[in-house]
């Protein structure tokens, strides 16, 4: 009994009904108002659920019919929402029909470099900004970010060249100074499983970027996305990041054939970023043009003005020209697969 298909037109005491029929039991509610239905998605152990209990909420008024989902993940699951979800951000939708770019520095350096970056990347056709402010490193010793004052440059750069930004959240006692100035916040890789970092951007209504982890499976990331719809959050986005395997040629193993797995078992929209996933940066533009053929929503690349001085993974990020270059091959892919860039 994990979905309840409402009819078509139940008045909203009806539902109030049910939900506190469900609540009664200890369980939580989401609703979800799709293009022909309204469904309420159960969350928590439905398992104690008797059925004569499932057959007193499936008599209740307004009920078509009740639901069990089999797989671990509810609210990330096409049987929860038949429909992509499209998040908002700014005057973007991610997950339309338009593929956009996320681009910029792995790391913000300072404010000339962020911005000489930001300019090339927004005449190169990029929609949104991308650089940390705070940064994860193997090393304790290499660049960690500049905090506070790097995302102050993020904003300010937001508002010179008309990009969102994007930038990630390490740390739950940073989520306020992030939140006040990120448009999406990114969970990367290392904490895709720092459930208590789930929960509290799962309270929050900000668009989630959810990297994958280095080794997890698809099960085990989408499990992560549910812990943040569980808390209300609904804009949540999947980034394939490349994970670890036994080949040592490339950064990471960029996983493209989990983007065509991931549009029939879940809705949320699906970002690529083929420069953590490859490591280099001449592999880079090949597998962006894949990602755009395998269905991803969006792509996330890195650009440095001067990769050979960069702070934080020059090796992968693509100079300026080749950016541009390379937007205007993704074109006639996008054009091919039915979308716009």
């Amino acid at each position: 009994m994990d979905i309840i298909v409402l009819e078509p037109g139940t008045p909203e005491s009806n539902v109030k009904n049910i939900i506190k029929k469900l609540e009664s039991k200890g369980l939580k509610t989401h609703i979800s108002h799709g293009t022909e239905r309204t469904i309420i998605g159960v969350i928590g152990d439905t398992s104690k659920v008797t059925e004569d209990e499932e057959a007193a909420i499936r008599a209740m008024s307004g009920v078509e019919n009740v639901v069990r989902i089999l797989k671990p993940f509810k609210l990330a699951s096409r049987d929860f929402k038949k429909e992509n979800t499209e998040i908002k951000v700014r005057d973007l939708v991610i997950g339309g029909k338009k593929i956009h770019v996320m681009a910029g520095p792995c790391a913000v350096e300072n404010r000339a470099i962020l911005f000489s970056i930001a300019e090339k990347v927004k005449a190169a056709g990029a929609t949104i900004l991308r650089g940390g402010a705070f940064k994860p490193r193997t090393s304790p010793y290499s660049f960690q970010g500049l905090g506070e004052e790097g995302l102050k440059y993020l904003a300010e750069a937001r508002e010179r060249y008309g990009l969102a930004i994007v930038t990630e959240l390490m740390d739950t006692k940073d989520i306020d100074i992030v939140l006040k100035y990120t448009d999406i916040i990114q969970i990367g890789a290392r904490n895709m499983q720092n459930f208590k970092l789930l929960l509290e951007v799962g309270s929050t209504n900000k668009p989630v970027l959810l990297k994958r982890g280095l080794s997890a499976t698809i099960k085990e990331w989408l499990m992560s996305a549910e812990y943040i719809l569980s808390r209300g959050n609904q804009n949540v986005m999947l980034c394939e990041r490349g994970i670890r395997t036994f080949e040592t040629a490339t950064r990471n193993t960029l996983d493209l054939s989990a983007v065509p797995l991931l549009k029939q078992i879940t809705h949320l929209p699906i970002v690529v970023d083929p420069s953590h996933g490859v490591g280099k940066r001449d592999l880079v533009p090949p597998m962006a043009k894949a990602a755009i053929a395998a269905g991803a929503d969006a792509l996330m690349i890195e650009v440095h003005t001067n990769p050979e001085e960069a702070l934080s993974d020059g090796e992968q990020s693509l100079k300026p020209n080749t950016f541009i270059k390379l937007m205007s091959e993704l074109k006639p892919i996008a054009e091919a697969v039915n979308r716009e860039l």
